[in-house]
């Protein structure tokens, strides 16, 4: 079906002509055959969004609907791409056309050549259904890719092949009501519709971070939805990189939506000289980047995002534990404003669209740990970590409002601590996650019985610690009682010792989850050391020339296959030198 262009402006086309069109096809548009999306129909006429740069489009030119949705391929060879917001693979369009992409450039996703060691994992006769794991390919050496029985097809494998296939050869036929179906490793999805599942299952695991603010204080369960508002220079994006790097998912999906090129660049230099601390392969082999920098067009990074939670569903339906990075969805949300402006739509709330909302949970809600569809029991997982960048770093703002609604938890990044070079910047006192009693478990059977209570004792010395510093501003610190100085010396070992953390120190950078438990344990002893002292008469300042102090601090610089011992001396010589001292 063809159409004509009958309004540019900017990245939305109008064309007439179009009868029989439905919504989200996709289109091809003008002469260099633009790839673009129709997002509104009214009688004829449908109105698109093009996700390249429109210069040089004019009114009469041809659009051409394909009457097929915006799709990705799945198949062997998606990790370690890096694609562009609609799934294009940014080293190969280098390889074609040099450093900049050239308009209308068609290329396959996943590569039409390479050939895969395919082993069955069903025989000849064996009934099977959508979603059946069928055989086997090793992807990259630390991630095995399932092949799974497209949803929809199902009955006798009347053929299953063995050895080295391209992703279009058949691999398998099936005979579904006297009819042969062929399988093969590649298979389409379209983008903006959510995989199906069996049910959806209660988040009770913690994804594991080797960060000690989110880990211990604020935890994330594998399926759960977290977002990081911040203002301009607080580390979200470090914090991104963080999670994207030590996160114990399987998968690592890290969409870049309207960033900073460099960022991505960082990404792109880093991943593949970073081990993975399981398997001490790159991490690059477990990710897949998704770059949809500030200067690429901008309908593409709605594309971006829907592009990246589409692949996260696939891998999940595997069996595997996914984790999605988006950074920023404030960019998306931008986005969306400019598309909706274009349109001339009633603006809502500073300017966004009024389904800005509706668009949000529409994301998140893809996140969660299911029971996949298959004839075997099957368990996978996407956890979303959605950057927000609110603008002056003001939370009241429509994207940072409508995230706090959607997500379980919260990390507020704070510039007032940024600014103190405290990083990660998490206000510990505004953060909060709704996940801490259906993760405890884990961490009970895991770690210790008292996991919770220690969280929540350190989390009441800050608060306590922030109610004294209103009185320290009118009186000053050596004006309070011992028993209120205990309180904030063992604040500001929690704050500084614990929270702090060095994401470019070789040690510091990943903490595991037993030796944040440690860490937090000998703290805490510390100070009921300290009110014990005191509570005997020992004089405060005589605490302050205590030398276990510094071992305290240098506890998170202990290489992380060593701690065990050297805390054990730690906490021995810090028991011995309180004695000494209430002794006198």
């Amino acid at each position: 079906m063809k159409g004509k262009i009958i309004d540019v402006a900017g990245p939305v086309v109008k064309a007439s002509q179009m009868k029989g069109a439905k919504m989200y096809d996709l289109v091809k548009v003008g002469e260099e055959k633009l790839v673009g999306e129709i997002i509104e129909l009214v009688g004829d006429k449908a109105t698109i969004q093009v996700y390249e740069d429109t210069t040089g489009l004019k009114p009469g030119d041809v659009v051409i609907n394909t009457e097929m949705p915006l799709a990705v391929e799945l198949a062997p060879g998606l990790l370690a791409s890096i694609y562009d917001g609609i799934q294009r693979p940014l080293p190969k369009i280098m390889d074609m056309v040099g450093e900049f992409i050239t308009r209308g450039i068609e290329i396959h996703s996943i590569d039409r050549k390479k050939k895969w060691e395919f082993v069955p994992k069903v025989k000849k006769n064996d009934r099977i259904k959508g979603g059946d794991i069928i055989g086997v390919v090793q992807e990259t050496p630390i991630v095995e890719h399932r092949i799974m029985v497209p949803l929809g097809i199902g009955g006798v494998v009347t053929e299953i092949e063995e050895g080295k296939f391209r992703v279009e050869d058949v691999i398998a036929r099936v005979k579904m009501n006297g009819e042969e179906k062929e399988i093969k490793m590649l298979q389409t999805w379209p983008v903006r519709q959510q995989r199906p599942f069996k049910e959806k299952l209660s988040p009770t695991v913690p994804l594991i971070t080797g960060q000690r603010v989110f880990d211990t204080f604020f935890p994330i369960a594998k399926g759960g939805t977290a977002a990081i508002p911040g203002g301009f220079g607080t580390g979200k994006t470090v914090s991104q990189h963080q999670l994207a790097r030590w996160s114990d998912a399987d998968i690592i999906i890290y969409i870049g939506c309207g960033e900073r090129g460099n960022e991505m660049t960082e990404v792109l230099r880093d991943f593949p000289k970073l081990k993975d601390p399981k398997t001490g392969h790159p991490l690059m082999e477990r990710t897949i980047l998704i770059a949809n920098t500030s200067n690429m067009p901008v309908a593409a990074r709605e594309a971006s995002v829907y592009t990246g939670i589409t692949l996260a569903e696939y891998y999940r339906d595997m069996g595997y534990d996914v984790a999605l990075m988006a950074d920023s969805t404030s960019r998306w949300a931008e986005a969306l404003r400019e598309i909706s402006g274009r349109l001339e739509e009633m603006p809502g709330e500073e300017g966004y669209p009024a389904y800005l909302a509706s668009r949000l949970a529409e994301f998140y809600e893809r996140a969660g740990r299911v029971k996949v569809i298959s004839g075997r029991e099957r368990e996978g997982s996407i956890s979303v970590i959605g950057a927000v960048s609110p603008p002056g770093g003001d939370f009241s703002e429509p994207v940072t409002q409508n995230t706090l609604r959607i997500v379980k938890v919260f990390w507020a990044l704070d510039s007032d601590l940024a600014d103190r070079r405290h990083f990660p910047s998490v206000n510990w006192l505004r953060s909060y996650s709704l996940y801490l009693d259906r993760v405890k478990e884990w961490w009970e059977k895991n770690v210790a019985k008292n996991w919770l209570d220690l969280r929540n004792e350190a989390m009441a010395l800050l608060q306590k610690e922030e109610e004294l510093q209103e009185i320290i501003r009118l009186v000053g610190p050596d004006a309070l009682p011992a028993s209120d100085r205990i309180i904030l010396e063992g604040a500001r070992v929690i704050r500084e010792d614990f929270l702090q953390q060095n994401a470019y120190h070789d040690i510091d950078t990943y903490c595991p989850y037993k030796k944040q438990y440690e860490m937090l344990r000998i703290m805490i002893k510390f100070y009921h050391l300290m009110k014990d002292a005191i509570s005997k008469g020992t004089d405060f300042e005589k605490l302050k020339e205590l030398k276990c102090r510094e071992a305290i601090a240098r506890m998170k610089t202990i290489p992380n296959e060593e701690y065990e011992e050297q805390f054990k001396r730690i906490e021995e010589d810090m028991e011995k030198e309180f004695e000494k001292l209430v002794k006198g």
